[in-house]
């Protein structure tokens, strides 16, 4: 059944890749019909999400975030299934990066780095960082359930030459390219809800008071990784514009979950300019800590 799923979509969602931008997003503007004002895909979630973390507004401000949330999610998961098709030429001149030469000096230090995002604008196609820079990119991503959709993800998130692994093999392989002197950079977008079994910390989020990912600062401290945030800002329909931050050089020398602290910190300014690019579906805030 999966394999019958899949063959019958491959063919629609290689049509769509191809389509030309104008048709595309008009295309994009169906699709955020069907799935806001048709089937209402997880609204009461968003809504409670935004209220929780944005009180201080109108409810009259929050529903318009809401309506460009869902306009903006239409358009970025849609844009995943363009970089089928889409040139490196196109991608670049979609997605700039303003300060790779702050990046290059990283390769200078020879020394690896843990880039971490944030599940805001477009994360997808970060992936383009692979083909401007010397290090070995590394996307460590959750593994989906179908196996053939799966392996499309990792052939559309691959196309850059990006090596992706599962959640669960990204500290053998660190362990291995640290033996064999291979520079790498590894990305993680650690800003959503860590499973139950694997809380070690808890910090303010939007205000609120959640458990929160640890295992980028852990991974950077254990195999001495510079940490850099990248912050992606969305300047236009299908452009997108980011900024590398450094967050730590030597991470043995912070505290514990100061690294964390101050990634998260990058990710609430992120929200707060602009909060309608956001990942507003998930239930983050599901673990409040009272």
């Amino acid at each position: 059944m999966q394999f019958l799923v899949y063959i019958l979509a491959y063919p629609i969602l290689w049509l769509i890749s191809i389509l030309p931008f104008r048709i595309f997003y008009w295309f994009s503007d169906f699709v955020y019909f069907l799935v806001y004002h048709v089937i209402g895909y997880r609204r009461k979630i968003v809504r409670a999400n935004l209220a929780l973390t944005l009180p201080h507004i109108s409810d009259a401000e929050r529903k318009e975030i809401e309506k460009k949330f869902y306009q903006h999610m239409c358009d970025m998961f849609l844009e995943m299934i363009k970089t089928m098709s889409i040139s490196p030429e196109e991608m670049e001149k979609r997605f700039t990066i303003t300060n790779m030469d702050l990046f290059h000096e990283y390769e200078r230090k020879g020394k690896s780095v843990v880039l971490v995002a944030s599940h805001y604008a477009s994360w997808e196609w970060l992936l383009t960082l692979n083909k401007r820079m010397l290090f070995n990119g590394v996307g460590v991503y959750k593994k989906i359930a179908n196996p053939y959709f799966d392996k499309l993800v990792r052939k559309i998130r691959g196309k850059y030459d990006a090596e992706l692994v599962e959640t669960k093999q990204a500290i053998p392989l660190m362990a291995q390219n640290q033996r064999d002197g291979i520079l790498s950079l590894y990305g993680l977008a650690s800003d959503q809800s860590p499973k139950l079994d694997r809380i070690f910390h808890s910090m303010k989020f939007m205000g609120i008071e959640v458990p929160v990912h640890t295992g980028a600062e852990m991974l950077a401290k254990k195999y001495d990784l510079s940490v850099i945030f990248i912050k992606v800002k969305k300047v236009g329909r299908g452009y997108y514009e980011a900024e590398i931050v450094p967050i730590a050089d030597n991470p043995k020398e912070y505290d514990n979950f100061e690294i964390t602290e101050k990634y998260l910190r990058e990710v609430e300014k992120q929200i707060c300019e602009a909060p309608e690019y956001y990942l507003w579906t998930h239930k983050r805030w599901k673990h409040r800590v009272e």
